[in-house]
């Protein structure tokens, strides 16, 4: 292969992601109403020919910017979820830190803000959103709760509710300080501090006290 092809084949295998890259931009600039392929294909460099090749609808293109953002999550924290035995603790920080990871860069905090901000406008963006995050990242946590109570690690709690006190006020605390701009002293969402916070009065409460645990 000519180094003439090998650098047409990077270019072509790097322009899905240069597309996505400009969709986020022109949705959070615009709206996601407002905004138009063509502003897209602008933005990126390209026809708009050449953003339907890879993303036939605008709706497409807000589906792959969203499974690109939580690609990590599925990669790196959902098998550990759904298999872990050992003290739930451990997975749970894990998860906490992939997101704080994830959410502590201005494009990737970006997409979970263009979500809050068009559901309500677009419920299939809702509908698409729950099945590519919440339908797997939920019942994952639920039955590594589960699995915590039944084992003795952790007090006799309802994993269901127990699922929203662990990721609620992560969205809590990006909703006061994107939408509402209530933020922390300090310099942006300070999510490290939030989490290692969090996670001090969460494993305090729900751990079960060393009497009480089994072996």
């Amino acid at each position: 292969m000519s180094d003439m092809s090998k650098k047409f084949r990077r270019r072509a295998e790097a322009r899905p992601d240069e597309v996505l890259d400009a969709a986020l931009a022109v949705f959070v600039e615009k709206g996601f109403a407002a905004a138009r392929v063509e502003d897209v294909a602008r933005r990126a460099g390209v026809s708009k020919g050449t953003v339907y090749l890879y993303f036939p609808s605008k709706e497409a293109l807000i589906e792959g910017i969203v499974r690109r953002a939580v690609a990590p999550i599925a990669l790196r924290a959902l098998p550990d979820l759904e298999t872990f035995d050992g003290d739930p603790r451990m997975p749970i920080t894990m998860l906490m830190m992939i997101l704080v990871e994830q959410l502590g860069q201005p494009d990737k905090i970006a997409v979970p803000k263009l979500i809050l901000r068009e559901v309500m406008s677009f419920p299939a963006i809702a509908t698409f959103y729950r099945q590519e995050v919440l339908d797997k990242v939920i019942p994952a946590l639920t039955g590594l709760i589960r699995r915590g109570v039944e084992t003795g690690k952790l007090r006799p709690v309802d994993p269901e509710l127990t699922v929203r006190s662990i990721i609620g006020p992560l969205l809590a605390h990006m909703a006061l300080g994107e939408l509402f701009g209530i933020k922390p002293e300090g310099e942006g969402l300070s999510l490290d501090r939030l989490v290692a916070n969090h996670l001090d009065i969460l494993f305090h409460g729900l751990s079960a006290a060393p009497e009480e645990a089994r072996p």
